[in-house]
């Protein structure tokens, strides 16, 4: 699927979920993988995991294997290809909750051991 085919309404719909919202608002620190999610958001992996392919379906995000782990990062195409987001997503991140979760994902970041 290229970007010119993305319908709009799904788009959208992946970010109406406030997990997802926390999610990319995460996300916008770069790379992390769902133990990272886990860890800040207080959530089961399952419910991180079913968040992160609703976002990858929707080319919000990309992956790369390493191991056993997976590490997603925001798409940099999707966020020019859609700028109303992307502005959303910074002015996002300087109000709550997002700002607390980035700030517990920078101390969760600092204490961990991999």
């Amino acid at each position: 699927m290229i970007f010119s085919e993305l319908n709009e309404h799904e788009v959208f719909k992946a970010f109406s979920e406030p997990i997802r919202l926390r999610i990319v608002a995460l996300l916008t620190a770069g790379e992390l993988c769902v133990c990272d999610l886990t860890e800040v958001l207080g959530l089961p992996q399952s419910t991180v995991s079913r968040h992160m392919n609703r976002l990858k379906f929707n080319k919000i995000v990309t992956d790369r294997r390493s191991g056993k782990w997976i590490h997603y990062v925001l798409d940099t195409d999707f966020l020019k290809n859609f700028p109303e987001l992307e502005a959303l997503l910074h002015s996002m991140v300087g109000r709550e909750p997002y700002k607390t979760e980035l700030a517990r994902l920078q101390d969760y970041l600092r204490r961990r051991k991999c």
